[in-house]
């Protein structure tokens, strides 16, 4: 449920089931039941589910879709996550406090409110400068195929704003 540790070597891509470098019990915690049974509605209270540890960080999985993840953080001040990368699209809330993001090795330093997207495969690292909450959703890029795997349909005629298209 709970993940705390000082540097956690993270790879947060969809369908990872350990973590090099973590112990057994906290990789396994990362793939705990999510809070949102993602079959029915659900309202949470982010600042009431947020939990923080006194020097480590907090992660807890809200919500996971076959294409999706949303996980929430709370970070001790001074606690960081080495540089790494994740093969999909990440898109993170800073909720609460301040960090300082390193996105290919250049430091920008957010604060709640801000929201950050990241590419796949982007090398980046973060740091709490002070206690800070983050909502992290990761999602899969979407499958591209072959160009000779899709068929083309043939251009429509325009019509003018008046003209009803003809029915077949």
């Amino acid at each position: 449920m709970l993940i705390c540790a000082r540097l956690i070597p993270l790879c947060l891509d969809l369908g990872q089931s350990t973590v090099p470098g973590l112990p057994v019990s906290l990789a396994q915690d990362m793939n705990e039941q999510p809070l949102i049974d993602s079959g029915a509605a659900k309202i949470l209270s982010l600042a009431e589910e947020t939990k923080f540890a006194a020097n480590g960080i907090v992660s807890r999985t809200l919500l996971r879709t076959a294409n999706a993840r949303t996980v929430l953080f709370g970070f001790a001040a001074g606690q960081e996550l080495s540089e790494h990368t994740s093969t999909q699209h990440a898109l993170i809330q800073i909720l609460s406090g301040e960090c300082e993001f390193s996105l290919a090795g250049e430091p920008h330093k957010l604060k709640a409110g801000d929201f950050l997207y990241m590419p796949p495969n982007l090398a980046h690292a973060v740091r709490a400068i002070t206690q800070f909450a983050m909502l992290l959703t990761l999602t899969q890029p979407a499958v591209t195929k072959k160009a000779g795997a899709f068929l083309v349909a043939p251009k429509t005629k325009s019509h003018h704003k008046n003209e009803k298209p003809k029915s077949h």
